[in-house]
């Protein structure tokens, strides 16, 4: 009769200590790429140099590709495909995985810097799905490129090492707070309120604040003021990822969301020496602002790549979409139970059960989003049962609570068969999420699995 019945169990309740093992020390190059990888220039950075050692070598369009090739295209140093070519004919498909690196965040403007009250700071316009009292009064660090007009692309990082400065958004005091406090929560710090408070000192000579800054700044980068004009700067958490609870069995750190579900998906494929199937593993941006632009989903990248594939080895760009699979790769909410009224709990994710696959996204009675068809759910249950791997469904909150989207909508719509997949994450877009290490573990078995089912 047990057999009849349906149980969610945990991970550590179906595998045995050595996977368990396995996951605790995968975690650790894991939390070495989050500290890395703060951005999504510097995760293309990161997964580059990683498929190099692999024996990955770079590929531009129009160059020739041959079976056996191992290739990335890095797209504008924010969006990175990398391509396996399999054994097997390329009109029967690709395995392909899809995950974004880019995280919410705060921007700064293109005329950031001013003087106010004896302080001065950089305007900022919040980047993605945040809420934004959660980053006043916490450690910020910069980070980005400064583009010169000469052609000079210089790399910021200020804020991570212990002896840089870190960087900061006032809040108010509680004594002063009563018509603060009155406030819904999506008020309480208004966007035009985050602003990054970077100096106090005046310049010796003008008796100026923003001036110094740019001193500074200028002796260290060699830039001036106009410079910020063409350059892409924001302000992330000056947190490093961290073991989290007594037993260190989850990890806190800033930008989980996506870049727990692009380190298995990009780890799986490099660990693979040869390839029955072709294997596409994107590393996307924008995800967090609608996919746009031509680093996002729905530029036709992707396509052109398959295009390419198909004219270099006599496949069919049609038949190569439709005979292709695809992951995307995303997190999922965590069940928190001390926010019980916005779960459904049986069809939510619970930490520690594993991969989590959702069928669907969107909100408002399925609005906005891609439903995958349950022969391709069966077809998912056969190669995930293969490798023993621990795997949950669920969705993202009760029905009409909320909602939200991915990546899967895009890819989905060239008739290339696509599901979500990824870990169940606790505070998610918070400054500091929560992941659990067996989930993080079970999602890389689940995507190596499906590489070469």
């Amino acid at each position: 009769m047990s057999e009849l019945k349906y149980k969610k169990k945990t991970v550590y309740e179906v595998v045995d200590k050595k996977i368990i093992d396995e996951a605790f020390a995968y975690s650790e190059n894991y939390k070495k790429f989050l500290d890395t990888a703060k951005t999504e220039r510097e995760a293309v950075n990161e997964a580059i140099r990683m498929a190099l050692s692999a024996g990955y070598r770079e590929y531009k369009l129009g160059e020739k590709i041959s079976a056996g090739d191992k290739i990335f295209l890095n797209n504008r140093g924010k969006n990175l495909f990398l391509i396996s070519v399999g054994s097997e004919p390329i009109n029967e498909g690709i395995r392909i995985s899809a995950s974004h690196v880019d995280a919410p965040r705060i921007d700064l403007k293109q005329c950031p810097l001013y003087d106010e009250g004896g302080m001065a700071f950089f305007k900022t316009h919040y980047y993605g799905g945040i809420k934004k009292y959660q980053w006043v009064a916490t450690p910020l660090a910069l980070h980005g490129v400064i583009a010169t007009a000469d052609g000079n692309v210089i790399d910021v990082a200020i804020g991570e090492d212990d002896s840089d400065p870190i960087f900061y958004i006032n809040d108010l005091l509680p004594h002063l707070d009563k018509e603060q406090s009155k406030r819904t929560v999506s008020e309480a710090i208004k966007g035009e309120q985050l602003n990054v408070l970077v100096g106090s000192r005046p310049d010796d000579e003008e008796n100026s604040i923003s001036l110094a800054v740019l001193k500074l700044l200028n002796e260290k980068y060699g830039i001036i003021e106009e410079d910020f004009l063409s350059a892409e700067l924001c302000v992330v958490p000056a947190l490093k990822a961290r073991d989290a609870g007594f037993d260190r069995s989850m990890i806190a750190a800033y930008g989980h969301d996506d870049r727990v579900c692009a380190y298995p998906a990009l780890t799986a494929l490099l660990e693979q020496k040869e390839t029955k199937h072709t294997v596409m593993c994107i590393l996307a941006d924008k995800e967090e602002t609608g996919s746009d632009g031509p680093t996002g989903m729905q530029s036709i990248l992707m396509l052109d790549l398959i295009n390419e594939l198909a004219a270099n080895l006599g496949g069919n760009a049609a038949l190569i979409r439709a005979n292709s699979k695809c992951l995307s790769a995303d997190v999922s909410v965590a069940y928190d139970p001390n926010f019980p009224e916005v779960f459904e709990k049986n069809n939510t994710p619970m930490l520690s059960c594993g991969a989590i696959f959702a069928k669907f996204t969107g909100s408002g009675g399925k609005y906005g989003t891609n439903d995958a068809d349950a022969e391709y759910i069966a077809w998912l249950r056969r190669a995930l049962s293969e490798d023993g791997v621990v795997w949950q469904t669920g969705e993202l909150g009760r029905v009409d609570c909320g909602g939200g989207g991915t990546v899967a909508k895009y890819i989905s719509k060239h008739n290339i068969e696509t599901i979500d997949l990824g870990v169940p994450v606790v505070s998610m877009h918070a400054p500091c999420e929560i992941i659990s290490k067996v989930d993080l573990y079970e999602t890389f078995r689940a995507i190596r699995a499906f590489y070469k089912f």
